[in-house]
């Protein structure tokens, strides 16, 4: 089966939880018009047979994979990189920003998701009080939504991905939370784990150059071993 497929079956079978009562869920999935863009985005970059290596980031967030239903991938870049045409209002995020500026480097948009998939731990993003919030900020929301982030993981997995390793994206909280699901659960035999866009351009933007590269350097040792 086409792999563009199995990652629109997952998107498509997305289960939405509850959330703590002041918690909301972004969830721009069961919209039609987000829908048809993230059918047809994975179909022109994951339009074959083969498994890529995982790319795990935290959760959507309210300006990019929020909206777009893609991760690391705001309404700016969707247009303008990945040459999918849509009537989601354009905006842009620093996530999305430094991520395509990295893929850029690597090679392009094509050449990238040839070899990459990105997700989220969470496929659901979610806020409070109008700002992003992490799955794992809550202890209640992680404990709700653990079963199902596992049963998602392992999909990717199983379908997507190979078990060999993956790149976690956000150290800290992120890569401990995730380590022990590893531990527990055995989804892969390494993982790599680098910082996050978002605390790159926030407080070391004057290295981003050096993280860009940073990223590539992991993304090649990884390819081609």
């Amino acid at each position: 089966m086409k792999t563009f497929l199995k990652i629109i079956e997952f998107y498509d079978d997305l289960e939405k939880l509850s959330t703590p009562g002041d918690i909301s869920v972004l969830d721009p999935y069961t919209e039609p018009e987000i829908r048809n863009v993230y059918k047809k985005f994975y179909k022109k970059y994951f339009n074959d047979s083969k498994r890529r290596i995982l790319i795990f980031g935290i959760n959507p967030g309210r300006f990019g994979g929020g909206i777009t239903g893609i991760p690391f991938t705001d309404s700016f870049n969707l247009k303008n990189r990945c040459q999918i045409d849509s009537n989601i209002p354009v905006n842009k995020e620093l996530s999305s920003k430094f991520v395509y500026e990295m893929i850029e480097e690597y090679g392009g948009v094509k050449t990238f998701y040839n070899n990459f998939f990105i997700s989220s731990i969470c496929p659901y993003g979610f806020t409070k009080d109008g700002k992003n919030l992490n799955y794992y900020d809550d202890k209640t929301l992680f404990h709700n939504w653990e079963r199902q982030i596992v049963k998602w993981i392992r999909f990717q997995v199983d379908y997507i991905g190979n078990n060999k390793y993956c790149i976690i994206i956000g150290k800290g909280k992120n890569q401990k939370i995730f380590e022990l699901l590893n531990k527990e659960y055995k989804f892969f035999d390494e993982i790599i784990a680098l910082p996050h866009p978002r605390w790159i351009l926030q407080y070391k933007s004057k290295q981003k150059n050096f993280y860009i590269k940073t990223y590539i350097n992991t993304l090649n040792k990884l390819n081609y071993e």
